[in-house]
């Protein structure tokens, strides 16, 4: 879909899922690093744990259907040579604090006089500008900034960060549909723009309807483990199992009580409620509950759904859900998640090949499926470099002898 295009992906750590959606899409996507290769292939862990810039498993995470060339920008000579590769791109992809590519000469108003129709993507923690477009960051900053920290954790005490850093990847995810749109925009006129991406207003989106609550006086869903919290009331989402745990939607009113009914009558079934339990107006529960009755009722019943899912395993719940129509599914391990049947079925995870180190991988497959024009993975993770011969004497036309003094003066 998007062969024709080519993306000069300049980005760090905070930026490398962008450039992999536009390789997916089938841009040909040159990643420029710093000789010696990107601070990014310093983050582990590393394919059997050999600490090397070439087997960080986080760098093959984000970097497939990449070239790779290097590039010391913090040169003129380098300067130099990224501005004879902007006339042939469509895209370019940085992540480096607000300035930082001013200061060498490369911003966006430097490079749309050298290509008009150049779509120049910036991607930062608070933006380019605003009282907060300097500081300091980290994905806890950036979340905490943006709103979904304060809902992660328990109720009595701090708020908690996620295990896996997100703030980035929302905001390279915006950042390549941002993309899109410019580039639809360039179809149309010709003209190139910057596209200033902020995570912190890419992962304000992760507080959903919240975002809204606010400003509107409405209540404020607040952090609550295995659920939310709204006002004093604590709505319970998670649930035990013999071997896990699972997620199971117990709420009531219109849109749930039919569910509700159908999860009471299995616990009936199994002996661990009553009759009068399993009969509770579930229809109208939920308005009881809400204005402020009911909740020592809700508190007991919770006990009894959660004495109820202690006795099945995942695997057990998932198939009564699947039988009786509830809203339930088991919380899956990373394992689980490799051997789904279901991810096996769509053909998900894909082989890539590594040549280097003599090895096939499975990787997580394509995003999303096209009928027309599926998704491929064209290339694996390139290595330090790998293509700078290709890119800058085959595509350049620079000489052997210039290519060899690039390299001995670290300028490549």
């Amino acid at each position: 879909m998007l062969s024709p295009y080519r993306v000069l992906d300049l980005t760090t750590e905070r930026g490398l899922l962008c450039g992999q959606i536009l390789g997916d899409l089938g841009a040909d996507v040159l990643k420029i690093e710093p000789p010696g290769g990107s601070p990014a292939r310093r983050l582990g862990p590393f394919y059997h744990d050999v600490p090397d810039a070439n087997r960080s498993l986080y760098w093959w995470a984000y970097n497939r259907n990449k070239r790779g060339i290097t590039l010391n920008l913090e040169t003129d000579e380098g300067q130099a040579l990224l501005r004879r590769l902007v006339p042939s791109a469509h895209f370019l992809i940085e992540s480096d604090n607000p300035g930082t590519m001013a200061e060498k000469g490369l911003s966006y108003p430097d490079l749309e006089k050298l290509n008009p129709g150049l779509v120049y993507l910036s991607i930062s923690a608070f933006g380019q500008d605003g009282p907060k477009a300097s500081y300091v960051d980290s994905d806890l900053v950036i979340l905490a900034a943006g709103g979904p920290l304060v809902l992660t954790g328990d109720d009595d005490r701090p708020p908690v960060r996620l295990s896996v850093p997100q703030a980035y990847l929302h905001a390279c995810a915006e950042a390549a549909v941002a993309a899109l749109v410019a580039n639809h925009e360039r179809q149309r006129s010709g003209r190139g723009q910057h596209v200033d991406v902020s995570a912190q207003q890419a992962v304000a989106q992760a507080t959903q309807a919240m975002i809204l609550a606010a400003p509107l006086g409405e209540a404020e869903i607040k952090r609550m483990a295995g659920g939310v919290k709204i006002g004093s009331l604590n709505i319970r989402l998670v649930w035990p199992a013999k071997d896990g745990y699972v997620a199971i939607t117990f709420l009531f009113g219109t849109a749930f009580a039919h569910f509700t009914k159908r999860l009471m009558d299995w616990v009936y079934e199994e002996g661990i409620c009553d009759q009068a339990t399993r009969d509770t107006n579930w229809l109208t529960f939920g308005a009881v509950l809400f204005s402020g009755e009911g909740r020592q009722e809700y508190e007991r019943l919770k006990g009894v759904l959660e004495e109820f899912t202690k006795t099945k395993t995942k695997a057990e719940l998932l198939q009564g859900a699947l039988d009786r129509g509830l809203i339930m599914a088991p919380i899956a391990k990373i394992d689980e998640v490799v051997h789904s049947p279901q991810l096996a079925a769509r053909h998900y995870w894909c082989e890539v090949e590594h040549p280097e180190l003599g090895e096939t991988f499975r990787y997580p497959g394509p995003f999303v499926k096209f009928s027309e024009t599926p998704l491929a993975y064209r290339r694996r993770p390139p290595l330090i470099g790998e293509h700078n011969h290709e890119v800058y004497v085959g595509e350049l036309g620079m000489s052997e002898a210039e290519f060899a003094g690039l390299q001995r003066r670290g300028i490549i």
